[in-house]
């Protein structure tokens, strides 16, 4: 089980990407999108719901077997903060670059009390909230655009 934890932390091995782990786990996340819009909001939300206790348990493993804190290996938190950030979207291709762009600008910029979470919290938790925290805001400013303008192109769905 523990093994299992420290893979999943780091998206099984995504989180080893030599540049941009972040990033890529983003991009790997996509599909994962895909397939569990397919499958209904309850099973997407009840993803969501099971991730986080899950992440936090697989970046508490990672941190103690590695020593220090929010190694850039741990990808998890990203998964869990795109996930976040589609919630409840159409699967367009324009929501998923718009959406992707949004949350890797607030998780890599950290504004607002983001950047304090990340600092403040320590553990496993630490690594996850300050990505879940960018997930809601993005999550929020997408559902503003989704309702308020047809910049994510709701009418042309992706296959």
């Amino acid at each position: 089980m523990r093994n299992f934890l420290k893979q999943l932390a780091t998206l099984f091995g995504v989180g080893l990407f030599p540049k941009g782990p972040g990033t890529a786990a983003t991009v790997a996340t996509i599909p994962l999108v895909f397939l569990l819009s397919k499958l209904g909001p309850l099973v997407y939300m009840g993803a969501i719901v099971l991730l986080l206790p899950v992440g936090i348990a697989a970046c508490e493993v990672y941190e103690q077997d590695k020593g220090g804190h929010d190694h850039k290996e741990i990808v998890i938190d990203e998964v869990l903060g795109f996930l976040i950030t589609m919630v409840w979207l159409p699967l367009t291709w324009q929501a998923i670059l718009i959406g992707f762009a949004l949350f890797r600008l607030l998780d890599i910029t950290k504004p607002l009390f983001i950047g304090y979470l990340d600092k403040k919290i320590q553990g496993g938790l630490g690594v996850m909230v300050d990505d879940v925290a960018a997930g809601i805001i993005a999550s929020l400013i997408m559902q503003v655009l989704y309702t308020q303008t047809n910049w994510l192109g709701s009418q042309v769905l992706v296959p």
